[in-house]
């Protein structure tokens, strides 16, 4: 189908512009790093934000997951799951599952659970070292519904287009917690794949959810590239709906946010500490954008008290803190050793350094 034919068929449902509900579908934003290795049984695992690897079942299967150069024109990044763990004898209860997640206040495009309800058309373009078949479900988290259908790879990149039936069943919350799923079924157990693809809208039963697929831990020599997926309402996958760089960002932020080193900066102060008593001392940091709930927060790396003349005074291994969607006043409890009330200190963040912000579904 030609571009042009695509968008009009698209008109009458979704307006031109803005049709994507899936967010960092170009696998641009990597906030938490480039790559990380081992990721195994029993964790989740981000690195390109927004995407989940997520495990269960005791998997003896390993990958790096990494953002990759390699991808189709048109795109810069993608997601690469890399096996490097191989998983032949494989447990009922077993799975790997690559997700994104979504906002029911989001969705309501969809009209889901009324009879105006409409289908989703769901594009993604992958590539793997093997011909494989996997499996791509929609899950309703707010009413334990889902619907499955298998997708193709080859070793060159090709898109993928699925289109998921309407469901008159169960409306999506209008509200800011998890409500949907994209959930791609990389490796399944047969408690996931014994029964009969559930390829229409119905309550979930596990053994319909995952079957037909391949496993990606069957051989070392497994790789998964994905990019350019993207989610919309209607009955016709259109052509992937780029975003600027810093749109992209921003969408990301709302979920996860880490506070960068400035180049350069060893010895200077990232953030400003009041020094009221000489045990207790107050800073705060202002995220870009408002968070989707009140984020967890942490601190990786090296963080540095120092006094007004820069000289360090010692390093942060905690801190408490009370945060709300746009910002996190800190609390230090300690010793200043040269520090009396009513001064300040600075915190300096080093190269390896960041406070972390989480609010993911």
């Amino acid at each position: 189908m030609t571009s042009n034919a695509r968008e009009l068929a698209q008109i009458p449902s979704t307006p031109s512009g803005r049709r994507n509900i899936v967010i960092n579908g170009a696998m641009q934003v990597a906030q938490r790093g480039t790559s990380v290795a081992d990721v195994g049984s029993g964790s989740a695992e981000l690195i390109v934000d927004r995407f989940t690897c997520s495990f269960g079942g005791s998997t003896a299967g390993r990958l790096t997951m990494s953002q990759d150069s390699d991808s189709p024109s048109g795109f810069a990044n993608s997601l690469k799951l890399d096996c490097t763990t191989a998983d032949t004898s494989v447990g009922s209860s077993e799975f790997l599952v690559l997700q994104t997640k979504f906002e029911g206040q989001d969705l309501q495009r969809f009209m889901k659970g009324t009879s105006d309800a409409k289908e989703y058309a769901l594009s993604f373009y992958v590539k793997a070292n093997a011909s494989a078949t996997y499996v791509c479900e929609l899950a309703d988290r707010d009413n334990s519904r889902g619907v499955s259908k298998t997708f193709s790879v080859t070793t060159g990149w090709t898109r993928v287009e699925l289109i998921f039936p309407a469901d008159t069943t169960g409306a999506f919350d209008d509200d800011t917690s998890r409500s949907l799923d994209i959930q791609l079924w990389l490796h399944a157990g047969s408690t996931y794949n014994s029964g009969t693809l559930q390829q229409t809208w119905a309550g979930f039963t596990s053994a319909n959810r995952a079957v037909g697929g391949d496993s990606f831990f069957d051989s070392t020599d497994r790789t998964l590239f994905i990019t350019g997926m993207q989610l919309e309402v209607g009955s016709v996958a259109t052509e992937f709906e780029h975003r600027s760089f810093g749109e992209e960002l921003a969408l990301c932020q709302r979920y996860y946010h880490t506070t960068d080193h400035i180049a350069g900066s060893t010895g200077h102060a990232a953030h400003i500490l009041g020094v009221f008593t000489t045990i207790r001392g107050f800073f705060g940091i202002d995220v870009p954008v408002a968070m989707r709930a009140t984020p967890s927060v942490s601190m990786a790396g090296s963080i540095v008290l120092r006094t007004p003349d820069l000289t360090t005074e010692g390093t942060l291994s905690s801190v408490s803190y009370y945060a709300n969607l746009n910002n996190t006043r800190f609390v230090l409890d300690t010793a200043f050793s040269t520090s009396t009330a009513n001064t300040f200190r600075g915190i300096s963040i080093g190269s390896n350094g960041a406070f972390l912000f989480d609010a993911e579904l």
